[in-house]
């Protein structure tokens, strides 16, 4: 009876080939007629390491729930990174709203010199060295959607070659 009790307690949830991780938790409220109603909203970035990395937004009653929202939420949104050896192939800006995330290659080695919320994106995204500055809004989530907008802008020679339809020996020189 207790053998029965002690496996149905530690069933094994499936181990999900993402990493996540938890940037920010908001409490919200909205006024009402009968006082504030309070919610969290989560932040959480989705990654493989392997070149796939996601955003996601949930908002809940309670934290746990805004947390799993925003995982679900992460990998319906995920973007391909193209990496160069452990580096990003040439230097980038993302946007988004007032925030500015500058991403830059840098030497192996180096690691992710990258402060905040930008760090987790990079990390999860399976980039090894990096350098990057923030400008602008020091907002999470703002500069979370930055550094996304950056890497979805990356292209890497085989794809400048296949749409300017030259080799990639032209394209490298």
């Amino acid at each position: 009876m207790a053998m029965q009790r002690r496996d149905r307690d530690r069933r094994e949830e499936p181990q999900s080939e993402f990493k996540e991780k938890l940037v920010a938790v908001n409490r919200v409220s909205k006024t009402v007629k009968g006082g504030r109603n309070m919610r969290f909203v989560a932040l959480v970035v989705v990654g493989d390491e392997k070149g796939r990395v996601g955003v996601g937004m949930g908002k809940a009653k309670e934290v746990p729930e805004a947390i799993r929202k925003a995982n679900e939420d992460g990998k319906k949104h995920l973007i391909n990174v193209p990496i160069t050896g452990t580096t990003i192939p040439h230097p980038i800006v993302g946007y988004y709203g007032t925030a500015k995330v500058v991403l830059l290659p840098a030497e192996e080695g180096a690691g992710v010199i990258a402060g905040g919320a930008a760090r987790p994106v990079l990390e999860l995204a399976g980039i090894k060295d990096i350098r990057t500055k923030s400008f602008g809004t020091n907002n999470k989530i703002n500069t979370v959607k930055a550094t996304v907008e950056g890497l979805k802008l990356l292209r890497n020679a085989e794809q400048v070659a296949q749409m300017r339809g030259k080799t990639v020996e032209e394209i490298l020189g």
